[in-house]
């Protein structure tokens, strides 16, 4: 029995989904973010830019094993206030949990305290010298990072289930990025100092929050003006046919985004970096300059994504 259209579309959401960013643009995020550092610390993170690259994607993995790790990649504003009034919500962790249950906090989405928490985990890597921990955290900081980046990870409406566009989010975060990212400017100058990492990760919030009602209307619109036909085709990817938004559709949602997908993207890197070199002053500045390239039996590498689910919330990422 040949699968509908429909169905293929559902399937490569799917497929495409739970990579958030991208594998792809979650690589290059955490490899960019590298040659944003001041030269002290630069030594270190380019010693070891393959497996920090590579590691960006662990927070993922784990969530086809590990249950808590779903909430750590979201936050449904509208779940907290329907108004999407955000300055309402607590930035304190404890005191969200005065305000809330935990497990509505867990339901809901806690992205913003995740790259507080994570934070806070790489101080500690670097105060102790453990050169495992901080390539470890960093990576995993600049995951949560990244998606806090994205404007769906702020919304209940995360995948336009809610408004009929079922298959948004992973067409924003993945194809538009692994089609177009060859042409961004990813170098982004230096690394700044944040002197407040939990407020930076409720304003990285309150940024995408504000995106999100353009991402949605800008597809929208769009849809209007495609027939059917046209919005979809079969495309090749890791030596399958898949059928997903048409190149042509793609093409024409990135231009009318106008450069939004690569602005968020350099404010990530520089953040991603920013955080990196802030923890790292908070620590003491450590001097790593004399260590070798570290070697880290990566547990995530032996999880099989392929053709599994992630535990919970599918489109989450």
């Amino acid at each position: 029995m040949t699968k509908s259209p429909l169905l293929w579309i559902l399937s490569i959401v799917a497929l495409f989904t739970f990579n958030s960013w991208g594998f792809f643009a979650h690589k290059k995020i955490n490899h960019y973010a590298v040659f944003a550092l001041p030269a002290k610390l630069a030594k270190f993170y380019k010693t070891n830019i393959d497996l920090i690259t590579e590691k960006a994607i662990d927070p993922d993995k784990r969530c086809f094993i590990d249950s808590t790790e779903g909430p750590r990649h979201f936050i449904d504003i509208e779940d907290y206030r329907e108004d999407r009034q955000i300055d309402s919500i607590p930035i304190h962790w404890s005191q969200a949990k005065d305000k809330f249950q935990e497990r509505q906090l867990l339901k809901n989405g806690i992205i913003p305290w995740q790259i507080n928490f994570t934070y806070l985990k790489l101080v500690k890597a670097f105060q102790s010298k453990d050169y495992n921990k901080i390539v470890k955290h960093s990576a995993d900081l600049g995951h949560y990072i990244a998606d806090a980046h994205v404007p769906l990870h702020t919304t209940k409406n995360y995948n336009g289930q809610l408004t009929g566009q079922i298959g948004i989010h992973a067409f924003w975060e993945s194809r538009l990025p692994e089609m177009f990212a060859g042409k961004y400017n990813l170098l982004v100058g230096k690394a700044n100092y944040i002197v407040d990492p939990l407020n930076e990760a409720w304003n990285i919030v309150r940024e995408s929050n504000q995106l999100v009602d353009s991402v949605l209307r800008i597809e929208s619109l769009l849809n209007k003006q495609f027939k059917a036909s046209q919005k979809n085709s079969f495309i090749e990817r890791n030596n399958q046919l898949l059928w997903t938004y048409s190149d042509n559709y793609a093409k024409a949602y990135h231009h009318a985004l106008n450069g939004m997908v690569e602005r968020r993207m350099r404010k990530t890197v520089l953040r991603v970096a920013s955080y990196w070199y802030s923890a790292w002053l908070e620590s003491g500045q450590p001097n790593l300059s004399s260590t070798t390239k570290i070697k880290i039996d990566n547990k995530q590498d032996s999880i099989t994504t392929n053709g599994k689910k992630p535990i919970g919330r599918e489109e989450w990422m």
